[in-house]
């Protein structure tokens, strides 16, 4: 079965519009503000080597926020909704198209078979060396998976793969918090 996968980034702007729609323009620049105070914090924490990064979620969220601002101050909405938002409908039909062509080569491929839609989210993972060494900060790395605990596989392989920057210690995985879409919200 063809699947078709959100991306990080989708999920990031998804989640923001679903959190915008019913908010006044104060409070999209409140959470505009926000997300700026996040994007500030992650650019001056370790840099992560995969992606997404913190800072790759934050500047995305961020950037969504103001351009929410911008669209209803332009359109001189007095209370946000996806339904009056142009771009958001360009977006979901963008999405509809890809779908729809991974199906299309799907069913040349394999027979017809519909695509499946991964409902992947964003998983926040704290690690600790298990021996620290004076000063040594906790490990913070974000994985896309189906699950908490596939998560969790992912954050130990990653932790153990041989060449990996971990190998040289054990890392003990001390929190994993869902991120995107943010926790409670269903797509």
């Amino acid at each position: 079965m063809p699947v078709y996968e959100y991306h990080p980034h989708e999920l990031a702007l998804i989640s923001v519009v679903r959190q915008a729609t019913g908010l006044t323009l104060s409070e999209v620049q409140e959470r505009r503000r926000t997300a700026q105070d996040r994007e500030d914090r992650a650019l001056a924490a370790p840099k992560e080597p995969r992606k997404p990064s913190e800072l790759d979620i934050a500047l995305c969220q961020r950037l969504e926020w103001t351009r929410i601002g911008r669209v209803m101050t332009e359109q001189r909405i007095a209370v946000y909704s996806p339904d009056e938002d142009r771009r958001v409908a360009r977006r979901e039909e963008q999405r509809a198209q890809r779908m729809a062509a991974e199906a299309a080569w799907s069913e040349q491929r394999d027979g017809g078979l519909p695509v499946e839609v991964l409902r992947h989210r964003v998983y926040r993972i704290t690690a600790r060396a298990t021996a620290p060494t004076a000063g040594e900060e906790v490990v913070v790395r974000h994985v896309f998976a189906a699950s908490g605990p596939a998560a969790v596989e992912q954050a130990r392989s990653m932790f153990a793969r041989p060449g990996s920057i971990y190998e040289d210690g054990e890392y003990r995985i001390i929190s994993v918090e869902q991120v995107l879409p943010e926790p409670g919200e269903f797509f």
